[in-house]
């Protein structure tokens, strides 16, 4: 029985990284299950034992890497107040870009998602997208919202403006790096922009 599990698991994960190469390679649209099947080098029927449909593995697909990772977004430290806190939100948006920018996974599934067209085939993708996005958004939320309370934004910004702000950079950045040939240091570049937007956020220090 272990062992006709580990090979019902060796046989997802084969699935999965055909999907991944015939979806980057032809979008998610364009492919068809026999051609993740022959690039799996499985049947289409192994491919429905373990997933209902093409959005169904295109859902499995997608989270089979988290984006980004959970512990990156960790601002609960008794030692996190303030201007500290959000050196700590710098620090994760720079750490995250960088894990991107060395990942070729995330950089083709990110792809994927990016260059897909979600018709109401693909709505199920679009939402669990978006489910994740919105867990993201909420601890960074609640993050800049502890860092608004304990007076380290200056007169220009809230937590509300910085959260857009910082999510649509980040958003940005990484969309264009991936669809438009990585012309630029991802990590590099893009953690100078970052550095320069959190700076613009924070109050001036007590003399």
């Amino acid at each position: 029985m272990r062992r006709t599990k580990a090979e019902a698991e060796e046989t997802r994960q084969a699935i999965l990284a055909a999907a991944e190469r015939v979806f980057f390679k032809k979008g998610v649209a364009n492919s068809s299950l026999d051609e993740v099947a022959v690039a799996a080098g499985v049947t289409r029927g192994a491919i429905y034992w373990h997933f209902s449909s093409k959005t169904d593995l295109f859902i499995g697909l997608y989270k089979s890497v988290a984006l980004p990772e959970s512990d990156l977004l960790d601002f609960d430290g008794p030692d996190l107040k303030g201007l500290t806190l959000l050196a700590k939100i710098e620090e994760a948006a720079c750490k995250w870009l960088a894990l991107l920018a060395q990942d070729e996974q995330r950089q083709r599934i990110m792809t994927i998602s990016l260059r897909t067209s979600y018709s109401d085939e693909f709505a199920p993708v679009l939402h669990a997208q978006e489910e994740l996005d919105r867990y993201h958004k909420d601890r960074l939320e609640a993050a800049f919202e502890r860092a608004q309370a304990e007076g380290a934004f200056n007169d220009n910004w809230t937590a509300e403006s910085a959260l857009g702000a910082l999510y649509w950079l980040l958003k940005g950045i990484c969309s264009d790096w991936l669809l438009f040939g990585k012309r630029f240091d991802l990590a590099k570049d893009g953690g100078k922009a970052v550095h320069s937007l959190m700076k613009g956020f924070r109050r001036a220090a007590n003399p």
